[in-house]
């Protein structure tokens, strides 16, 4: 079976290079109109110019695709508004969003300034809020939407120097967490993409063997599943080098401790229980949680 995107619009954020170029130009052969966006900066967000984002689109257009390149910073929610206005003012919907786009700010959390780590939250986390509350209307309204937050090993398991962006890449996950069930009657889903590729974002931070077959390329394939027709949603997934994996957040089954235990002491004595993986579980909304923890209390007050 192929997949294509035929008829569908996408946005592409943070396409005028690397990732997000190779996801443009993917969708855009496999049928699909592409938003070509990039504010045309340096990998540490300064500077701004359009060569980049019209580059790509000379591409797409070149191999037979329709493209339009668009200039705004993710980060102000103005521009992103007219961004989602030009794509609808010219293909008349929106039905992928690839929130692509990012910084780095690399610094040990000691070291590094607040002013630093409130951009970088800006650029991935807000940028991410702001690119999908500015489409969100658009999918609901045409009861159809597939979006991608791109999330990275650094927030789910966490990096040294790199607090600032761990933190954004963290909070998407919770976003999507969310906006998946806020989506579900409008056939919105929402996906995490977890990459790992040799781009000038990691240039020079990993050995040339592993750069080399890290490309963006290897990653996409991710991307264009999650946002086709039958993609899952709420899920997390990773890839580089053409390999693929699912990331869970899993909670451990648990134990209730009677009343005299149930000080910082018994916890300590149950330790090994608490921990215990056998027996954890993929809770499906934040509720599961509480309907777990009390019905581990009742279950334990009457057996004691």
């Amino acid at each position: 079976m192929s997949i294509r995107y035929d008829g569908k619009v996408a946005i592409v954020t943070g396409s005028g290079g690397g990732l997000g170029r190779s996801h443009a130009i993917e969708l855009a052969k496999r049928g699909a109109k592409v938003v070509v966006n990039d504010l045309g900066g340096s990998v540490d967000g300064t500077g701004a110019g359009s060569e980049a984002a019209q580059a790509v689109v000379a591409e797409i257009e070149a191999a037979g695709g329709e493209a339009i390149a668009n200039g705004a910073n993710v980060a102000k929610f103005g521009e992103v508004e007219a961004m989602v206005k030009q794509a609808m003012d010219t293909w008349g919907r929106i039905d992928i969003l690839v929130n692509n786009a990012g910084i780095l700010r690399d610094k040990s959390f000691h070291k590094g300034s607040l002013e630093d780590f409130q951009l970088v939250l800006d650029v991935h986390l807000m940028g991410t809020v702001n690119c999908t509350k500015a489409c969100w209307g658009v999918m609901r309204e045409q009861a159809y939407g597939r979006v991608v937050v791109t999330t990275s090993s650094s927030g789910l398991y966490g990096n040294f120097g790199q607090a600032n962006y761990g933190s954004a890449k963290m909070g998407v996950i919770g976003m999507m967490n969310t906006l998946t069930h806020e989506g579900a009657k409008y056939n919105i889903r929402v996906n995490a993409l977890a990459p790992t590729a040799g781009t000038r974002m990691t240039e020079g931070l990993l050995p040339d063997e592993a750069f080399e077959k890290l490309t963006p390329e290897t990653v996409t394939p991710a991307v264009l599943y999650l946002v086709s027709e039958d993609a899952p949603s709420r899920t997390i997934l990773a890839a580089g080098a053409g390999s693929f994996a699912v990331a869970r957040i899993v909670e451990s089954a648990g134990k209730w401790l009677p009343p005299d235990e149930q000080t910082p002491e018994g916890i300590a004595e149950h330790w090994a229980e608490i921990t215990a993986t056998e027996g954890e579980t993929q809770p499906g909304a934040g509720a599961e949680q509480t309907v777990k923890m009390v019905s581990l209390a009742l279950a334990g007050e009457g057996n004691s």
